[in-house]
């Protein structure tokens, strides 16, 4: 089946260029002109999504040919096309980084590249780059360039007529505070922290209007057709998900998944509520509970009632932060150590550099999932291993995934759908 929908891939030489300003502001500037806007990432990321989530009012889902798989992005491509107005693809690192990449990911689905280059303290070199970006891999399809971080109008007019011929210029976005997306050690900072975030998107997508108008791209072609039914494996079955400031880092598709299954998620916080709603498993995902050590060290309620549930055989899945939860102890950057769940022996301390990122694969008693980590923590565990995640990359990070009791804890951030079978394993009681 065919479908057809305008869609543009936002990718950039570099990290730190300003993808996510940018695709964020295409997504809240189509929206305020009444259209429908889906947007995906590229590759693994919890961040970002949240910022465009906001922006384009809809969910966002990854994209990735090795986590998700050619077969799903090209079936959530297919979706999107018939519910959108104009799909939008935020691209991960620079362009042709990483094994897969963002130009991959391109090439692959047929979407055209608008490449968003930082023009400080640049002027004709900006074309060079451009130029490079374009060329650099055959068969790339290439929708243009945007020029971000531009000191002045004169500024963005030497950056435009730098380019060469056939290179489409899509405007210029002002170096301006006042959309400026703040970050920390993993990234940008959450959506609900940044209390100004709509004001922030607003002004992003003015300036973009005043520079670039608001024009959809050409529509392309989407193949795909509608996917199998999921078996009912978690009918009946209830699934508390931890959910606030310490623990939002999950994937839309691995809730969509639990819920496909037949199971009813929950949700509830560690940091404020006092106790479980009645579940019989439970999901901590990543997040940063670091920063809030004592908050989440106090509510001895929730501990309690936690522990509880594992000493009554209920499953657990903890990944990255929510294993952290699970430790004796952990200490942040300052040196402040708190006491949380213990129910993995061990503690973990904050490092100001990073300790791992990369893609991971883990054979799990209940079949092989796919995922990724990233972290800034030094775990120190005294449990044997279950198993050992490997790297499609063949670098050397291969983290461990911990199973005492009926939880599993590990820093792999998993990508459920990646195996529906596995994935139901882990939540079964």
């Amino acid at each position: 089946m065919v479908r057809h929908c305008p869609a543009l891939l936002v990718a950039a030489p570099a990290s730190g260029q300003g993808k996510t300003t940018l695709t964020a502001a295409l997504a809240r500037l189509h929206v305020r002109q009444g259209r429908r806007v889906r947007v995906f990432k590229c590759g693994p990321d919890f961040l970002d999504p949240m910022i465009l989530a906001r922006a384009s009012a809809a969910p966002v889902y990854q994209l990735d040919l090795w986590m998700v798989g050619h077969a799903a992005s090209r079936r959530l491509l297919w979706e999107a096309a018939g519910e959108a107005d104009l799909i939008l693809i935020e691209g991960v690192m620079g362009l042709f980084d990483g094994q897969p990449s963002a130009a991959d990911l391109a090439r692959a689905f047929g979407v055209p590249v608008l490449a968003v280059i930082d023009g400080s303290g640049m002027a004709q070199t900006f074309g060079a780059m451009a130029h490079g970006l374009a060329s650099y891999q055959a068969g790339l399809p290439f929708a243009g360039v945007l020029a971000n971080r531009v000191g002045s109008l004169r500024h963005g007019e030497i950056l435009r007529d730098s380019l060469p011929a056939g290179l489409a210029w899509y405007g210029a976005l002002p170096r301006e505070a006042a959309f400026a997306l703040p970050s920390r050690h993993l990234g940008l900072v959450q959506a609900e922290e940044l209390a100004d975030l709509d004001a922030r998107l607003d002004a992003a997508a003015d300036a973009l209007l005043a520079s670039a108008g608001a024009q959809l791209p050409a529509a392309l072609e989407f193949l795909g057709e509608p996917p199998a039914a999921l078996p009912a494996s978690l009918a009946g079955l209830r699934i508390g998900v931890a959910r606030d400031a310490s623990f939002a880092f999950v994937y839309q598709a691995n809730l969509d998944l639990l819920r496909g299954l037949g199971a009813e998620l929950s949700f509830f916080s560690p940091l404020h509520d006092r106790q479980l709603p009645a579940v019989d498993s439970l999901y901590l995902p990543g997040g940063y509970p670091e920063l809030h050590l004592q908050v989440l060290a106090d509510n001895q309620p929730m501990l309690q009632a936690i522990r509880q549930h594992h000493a009554a055989g209920k499953p657990i899945l903890a990944e990255c932060g929510g294993m952290l939860y699970c430790l004796e102890q952990l200490s942040d950057r300052q040196g402040h150590t708190a006491n949380l769940l213990g129910l993995l022996p061990g503690q973990a301390q904050m490092q100001e550099r990073l300790v791992a990122l990369a893609l991971q694969e883990v054979a799990l008693p209940g079949g092989r999932l796919r995922g990724h980590t990233y972290h800034h923590s030094q775990l120190h565990c005294t449990l044997p291993a279950l198993a050992r995640g490997e790297c499609p990359n063949y670098r050397r990070t291969s983290e461990a995934v911990y199973r005492l009791g009926r939880l599993t804890a590990s820093y792999i951030h998993l990508y459920l759908p990646s195996n529906p079978a596995a994935a139901a394993e882990l939540f079964l009681p």
